[in-house]
């Protein structure tokens, strides 16, 4: 909590000595509009994120169960965790930098900028420095989500639009399901998964098509949302 405290007291100082504003700028405010959006691109994340488990269980014949002992307490402490996560990074690479890169040098090199420093996030967040297959593979999907989001924030100039993509995504992979084999989750491998062998075309959809479907199916809800203008301080 301290950490997003201290995020959230810088942003509003760098908003405030680049031109006197405040934290508005970064639409954190709920309003209908972005509720109702929020609430969509939430449950559309998260569900295409879990079909990525749905298509190994077909495929791969994966079997899951729910997780034992499961609470309320342990619930909500998971779910706050990944909040924070989240909200972290949207902070450090949605927020008061990419508004101000907007106003600095334009909305598409702003967005490039952003989506850079989300996929070297990630490199680090990964342990994946020094492996350029690992490298690779991280950097093409944090990229492109990254193009997503910062595109969320600069179309509609708040913050929660990217957020609940992000969260939905990040909550059904690194919780309700285990995408990570650290860390506690709602449904775990029931038991070690048969040794299945399937086609290319099978292994690539199991892949790829979670990872494509929430960048484009995304993309095409946000772009629905009005063009707003770029808030003044």
């Amino acid at each position: 909590m301290i950490q997003l405290i201290g995020l959230l007291a810088i942003s509003w100082l760098l908003i405030w000595l680049f031109e006197k504003g405040d934290l508005s700028v970064l639409g954190l405010t709920p309003t209908k509009d972005r509720l109702k959006y929020f609430a969509v691109l939430f449950f559309v994340s998260a569900i295409l994120a879990a079909t990525a488990f749905l298509l190994r269980m077909y495929f791969v014949k994966e079997e899951y169960t729910i997780s034992q002992p499961l609470t309320a307490g342990s619930i909500l402490l998971e779910s706050w965790y990944q909040f924070r996560s989240v909200f972290t990074e949207e902070l450090l690479c949605r927020g008061a930098l990419l508004y101000i890169l907007i106003k600095k040098i334009g909305q598409t090199k702003a967005v490039i900028v952003s989506a850079l420093f989300f996929a070297v996030l990630h490199w680090l967040n990964a342990g994946v420095l020094g492996d350029p297959i690992q490298m690779t593979m991280v950097f093409a999907f944090t990229f492109a989500m990254g193009l997503l989001l910062a595109y969320s924030f600069a179309r509609t100039f708040s913050l929660l639009i990217p957020f609940a993509i992000h969260f939905g995504w990040n909550l059904t992979q690194n919780y309700i399901f285990p995408d990570t084999a650290t860390g506690n989750h709602i449904f775990i491998l029931a038991s070690p998964p048969p040794i299945v062998t399937i086609s290319y075309l099978a292994f690539f959809t199991m892949l790829l098509f979670p990872k494509i479907s929430v960048l484009v199916i995304n993309y095409l809800l946000v772009k629905q949302y009005p063009q707003v203008k770029v808030p003044q301080g």
